[in-house]
């Protein structure tokens, strides 16, 4: 059961929920207005998630609860296609569906080069238009039964993206989802939701992404659901570079058909609290998942990746990687599971979680986990933590590179395992220069100390 001040915090949201439920969009839909009031009644039995609970035991949410968010309004005001571009990275090889504080915001869209039959929309133009597809897809796999923030992202249903790819479509054009926050000096709260279905034989990259244009106080409260055909491919990347002020809870939920290829880049630099849940299910012969993630956290920043792995049928085949970098007193979280049902013979998983230490002060709490219960399988899984090597920063040094410029050539040759996975070029480069930044900001603090 929830503490007193948890409880006290779950009303104002539930009560909140009455005020605003008349002005969201599709509320006379019969089954989407059901959805909202079943995810709203689950949402208050479950309350906030407490340190109590397993999956929360390292991750403490009072100090977000305890902050009265208000529900974000379209805070497009003062945003201009300058500031995006220099929050983001350069994209003229995108399309891209904007959003500022979870509305979406046509002056800074740009969809274009997309192949035919391909749709890309908003959230609530759809829900305003009842579109059919949406019952069939909307909440049925990001499930709310044991998730208290998905329960309150479905209640609180708004706006979002949805990316429809049509049979046999192969797009060269990656689609960039784009969330951008600022509260303007009050604390705002936004429930963005994705929902990406690749029909069989297609082939697309999706960008999702949340930046602050700012360092003010805000929640990001955002579930992805993503559905792929037999046969298609789906490279998806999850940047995250919000205010270090911010909290950040995502969950994502993908569906694998047969034969086909999902690949999840996950990308965690922002955010005083940040909780990702990635929950991809094999479920049909030939799957394939490849997982990989960065993270990297400095001060007092927590980071919790939380990832379950579910192979479902046969053959199935999936490769997790995720790094942290920690630095300051920040601390970080990695719970990874690979369950391996009964009937999922000759599934081949790997899992490995790498981390490295840059303070004395910083934590990690890593727990790489197997759940198996076939017998004629292939699995490991393993977790590091190490500090840079002492004496390749002497050797760096040695040939003339500084202190600092050596620990950032070491620190680089760390995350380099997962920046060259990035095919998105851009994307890549925006990574390594976002990084190097935060590292030279670092060491420009310690130097003025």
């Amino acid at each position: 059961m929830p503490t007193t001040g948890l409880a006290e915090q779950q009303d104002v949201y539930l009560s909140s929920f009455g005020r605003v439920e008349s002005e969201l969009p599709g509320r006379g839909t019969p089954w989407l207005r059901r959805l909202r009031q079943e995810a709203l009644a689950r949402f208050g039995e479950l309350g906030f998630p407490t340190t109590r609970l397993e999956e929360w035991k390292q991750t403490n949410v009072v100090p977000l609860v305890k902050i009265p968010f208000r529900l974000a309004e379209d805070g497009r005001a003062g945003v201009t296609p300058e500031a995006v571009e220099r929050a983001t990275f350069r994209e003229p090889f995108c399309s891209r569906l904007a959003f500022v504080n979870g509305h979406f915001c046509a002056e800074l869209s740009r969809l274009a080069g997309l192949p035919q039959g391909v749709k890309v929309s908003s959230l609530r133009a759809a829900l305003e238009k009842n579109e059919e597809m949406l019952e069939e897809h909307l909440g049925r796999y990001a499930r709310f039964d044991r998730q208290a923030f998905v329960a309150l992202n479905t209640a609180f249903l708004q706006d979002g993206a949805i990316v429809e790819i049509p049979r046999g479509t192969v797009s060269s054009t990656p689609i960039h989802l784009l969330y951008l926050s600022t509260a303007a000096g009050e604390p705002t709260v936004s429930h963005p939701r994705n929902l990406i279905l690749v029909e069989p034989d297609s082939q697309v990259s999706v960008i999702e992404s949340y930046f602050g244009l700012g360092e003010d106080v805000y929640f990001t409260n955002a579930v992805t659901e993503i559905v792929l055909g037999e046969n298609s491919q789906l490279e998806h990347y999850k940047l995250q570079h919000e205010s270090e002020q911010a909290f950040h809870i995502a969950a994502l939920q993908a569906h694998l058909a047969a034969n086909t290829r999902f690949r999840s880049h996950a990308i965690s630099l922002g955010g005083a609290l940040v909780r990702n849940d990635v929950n991809p299910v094999l479920d049909a012969e030939g799957a394939e998942c490849i997982l990989n993630g960065l993270y990297h956290a400095a001060n007092r920043q927590h980071v919790d990746n939380h990832t379950t792995l579910d192979h479902a049928q046969p053959h199935g085949t999936s490769r997790e990687l995720y790094k942290g970098i920690l630095d300051g007193q920040a601390t970080a979280v990695f719970h990874g599971r690979i369950v391996v049902r009964k009937d999922a013979q000759k599934t081949d998983a790997i899992q490995r979680n790498k981390n490295l230490l840059l303070s004395e002060r910083a934590v990690i709490d890593t727990k790489p986990q197997l759940e198996i219960y076939a017998n004629d399988v292939r699995c490991t899984h393993g977790a590091t933590i190490g500090q840079l090597d002492r004496e390749a920063v002497f050797y760096l040094r040695s040939r003339g590179i500084g202190e600092d410029a050596a620990r950032n050539l070491l620190i680089a040759a760390f995350a380099g395992e997962i920046t060259d996975e990035i095919k998105a070029e851009n994307v890549r480069e925006w990574l390594a220069a976002t990084l190097t930044a935060r590292l030279f900001k670092k060491a420009q603090v310690q130097e003025a100390i």
